[in-house]
């Protein structure tokens, strides 16, 4: 069987540390009008892009093991599907208006 391995505090405290920064800069930047509408967009995605790939690094681990890469080919199918379902909507709401 595969052991547990968990990550050390530091590495804990490390990812918090920088969650909690790629979640003040956005929240910053939109409070202070600091962007026009589509550099804030950009920002807001780029830092929840890279907080989400933190998340993956510092608490789930998805770099660990030397087991079977299961866990990945889920977390992309799951984007997949996260990425279908987002676009598709934005894609049918942007269009909502010219049915009308």
């Amino acid at each position: 069987m595969y052991e547990q391995q968990h990550g050390s505090i530091k590495a804990y405290v490390t990812g918090f540390i920088f969650s909690i920064v790629l979640t003040i800069i956005p929240l910053v930047l939109v409070l202070n009008h600091m962007l026009a509408k589509t550099a804030l967009l950009v920002s807001i995605l780029l830092a929840a892009v890279l907080q989400f790939v933190i998340q993956l690094f510092f608490f789930m681990h998805i770099r660990d093991g030397e087991g079977p890469r299961y866990n990945v080919a889920a977390l992309i199918l799951g984007l997949v599907f996260v990425l279908t379902i987002v676009v598709g909507a934005i894609w049918i709401m942007s269009f909502n208006s010219t049915v009308q």
